[in-house]
């Protein structure tokens, strides 16, 4: 499909970037959207919801020109530039990772721009520069496609899952540079997600996408939740006042002339009234009663332990005496041992130093990212491994059958008859809970649990682990997850094991002195073994060694360079913050407009002499 700008002048649209009118788009088997219409502004920041297969991709698809609508079309403002984020990625194998983030520019050319250091820093400074992509790790891939697109100048910008293969430092920065990348009332984002936490960072309005229409909410993740609940309480009252009405019209046939009677009428409560009444999400005291008497006072000893994978330290002495009814999150970078510390505890690892205790009466069960619980029946149908299960399950304080507990996990009767092997990455990971539900364990582990899965589905599985008895522990990228269903976290910093009482914001102010923020961070790179210096040695000054300077001399030269980029950095910052004030001043008050415009003037005149300081020094030492 062929974008087609808007002709002319866009009378009271001037802040309009892109739009959508009357879409319509079928597959062979269903129709994903009738007759819809949706825009983007100046200044919005847009995340997009809803269940999967409901068709959050397919409107991405659309709007960036990169699916056909059966009819309607898609406009942008003339000159808009946008840059999309697919789930796949369309680097080229061959290319090195420093061609595919900066194309063939010079050293001093990239490094000479803030923005584009501190997109290196936050996303790939742990890959070596010189690596082929053909020699990266999934994650890894990952990352450097999202370096090359938001190295880039872009007025809108698309993102679909963004935060995959992002740890939690990653996402956060990822967040930050999101919000701080155009003034406030400049250019647009639209992100497809299912990390709410990242949803409510970064959004504004909030889309969600479902029935064939989409529907838009103002607000990020929370604020949307509280509207689409007073929106289904606004629909069960009509539904409930439809029914009144069919009652007495059923009551006048019956009985001939109707009595008169007063119709009911239904006040709007404000958003805390909607929340007031409801309970914490789990009894901390109750379950913790119950997971005792199910498991005694011991469960599992971590002691003194270590371990190490050939030269890297993995695991340095840690302790830990994880308690019945205790619900722990682990953070730590990709790499720094969370899944080595969760095999340990599962005995599937044997400690080089210490020992790991199980209590007599613990029945562990692991929710793995491998889905190792249904490698073996692949080939039966859903009914049929539920038919060997048990009959009958408790959880809520009431007895459940396994259909039952599926059908709160999202699955319909249709499901039922299809075969495991066939089902959809989200429903082989609520079967795969379920599974591990079925066995009845009194200690529960899961390594990424939230792999596939949409918001709704996510809300589902974190209402049923609410009211599981047992011991819990959850280690997740998922930020928004492991502070509902955990009450405590820890995490694994340079092979130690520590306690944050502070949750994620704590760990990250902790992590926020790290060059790394994602994957690989702590543990060997996939290229470690190959020539080629990271991105972040590369960037940090791409100075080569200078030739005829004393080492006194040298030190200054990179002294000063420092300072130069401190410098730019606060005048960058100055530059922002004054653009956003011209943004929000009124339009009307040229005089104070034209100040404005004038400081903006002067500190980019003091940005750009310090430029070509940092310039002439790159050439001194080069």
């Amino acid at each position: 499909m062929k974008l087609q700008p808007e002709p002319g002048h866009y009378p009271g649209w001037v802040a309009h970037l892109l739009g959508a009118e009357a879409l319509h788009l079928e597959f062979p088997t269903r129709t994903v959207f009738d007759s819809v219409t949706i825009g983007v502004n100046e200044g919005d920041r847009v995340g997009v919801v809803g269940r999967n297969g409901d068709g959050k991709s397919s409107l991405l698809g659309m709007l960036t020109g990169r699916l056909e609508p059966d009819s309607g079309k898609v406009t942008r403002r003339k000159g808009v530039q946008f840059g999309v984020l697919d789930q796949s990625d369309d680097l080229d194998l061959d290319h090195t990772v420093g061609f595919s983030i900066v194309g063939d520019a010079d050293d001093h050319e990239w490094a000479s721009d803030p923005k584009i250091r501190d997109v290196i820093a936050g996303l790939v400074s742990d890959i070596p520069w010189e690596s082929t992509i053909a020699d990266l790790s999934g994650g890894q891939r990952r990352r450097v496609a999202l370096a090359k697109l938001l190295v880039g100048e872009w007025d809108i910008i698309a993102l679909d899952e963004p935060t995959n293969h992002l740890d939690v430092q990653g996402i956060s920065w990822l967040a930050d540079h999101l919000n701080r990348r155009w003034p406030r009332t400049s250019g647009g984002l639209l992100v497809v997600t299912h990390d709410r936490w990242f949803l409510d960072e970064i959004s504004t309005t909030t889309w969600e996408v479902h029935d064939r229409v989409v529907e838009p909410f103002d607000g990020g993740y929370a604020a949307y939740v509280l509207q689409r609940v007073e929106r289904d309480r606004q629909a069960a009252a009509v539904e409930a006042k439809r029914q009144n009405l069919m009652k007495k019209e059923l009551a006048w046939l019956r009985r001939g002339a109707p009595a008169r009677s007063t119709k009911p009428k239904f006040r709007i409560d404000a958003a805390n009234e909607l929340i007031a009444d409801v309970p914490p999400p789990r009894n901390t005291v109750e379950l913790k009663k119950m997971a005792t008497a199910r498991l005694g006072k011991d469960v599992v000893d971590v002691l003194d332990v270590s371990l190490a994978f050939g030269e890297k330290q993995i695991l340095d002495d840690v302790t830990w005496r994880i308690g019945p009814g205790e619900r722990t999150g682990i953070l730590g970078a990709n790499g720094a041992g969370k899944s080595t510390l969760l095999n340990l505890i599962a005995g599937k690892l044997t400690p080089d130093a210490g020992q790991v205790k199980q209590g007599k009466t613990v029945r562990l069960a692991t929710l793995d990212q491998q889905f190792s619980q249904l490698a073996d029946i692949e080939g039966d149908r859903v009914r049929e491994v539920l038919a060997r299960e048990k009959t009958q399950v408790v959880v809520d304080g009431k007895e459940h059958t396994p259909a039952q507990l599926l059908e709160r996990l999202g699955f319909s009767t249709a499901h039922l008859s299809a075969r495991v092997g066939e089902l959809s990455g989200g429903q082989r990971r609520r079967l795969q809970l379920l599974m591990v539900l079925l066995t009845e364990p009194n200690v529960m582990i899961l390594d990424e649990p939230t792999n596939d899965l949409d918001i709704d589905m996510l809300a589902a599985m974190e209402d049923l682990l609410d009211s599981w008895p047992g011991t819990l522990i959850v280690v997740s990228h998922d930020r928004y997850l492991l502070e509902r269903v955990t009450d405590q976290q820890y995490a694994i910093l340079d092979g130690k094991f520590r306690h944050v009482p502070g949750g994620v914001e704590e760990y990250l102010r902790l992590t926020a002195g790290d060059s790394g923020a994602t994957e690989g961070r702590g543990g060997k790179s996939s290229t470690s073994g190959k020539a080629g210096k990271s991105a972040s040695a590369t960037a940090k000054a791409a100075f080569p060694t200078p030739s005829g300077l004393s080492s006194a001399e040298e030190r200054e030269l990179r002294k000063e360079v420092g300072a130069l980029e401190r410098k730019m950095q606060k005048l960058t910052t100055q530059i922002e913050k004054k653009q956003r004030q011209m943004a929000d001043h009124d339009p009307t008050d040229s005089e104070g407009l034209g100040k404005l415009s004038a400081d903006v003037q002067r500190l980019q005149g003091d940005n750009a002499k310090l430029e070509e300081r940092w310039v002439e020094l790159y050439e001194q030492v080069s």
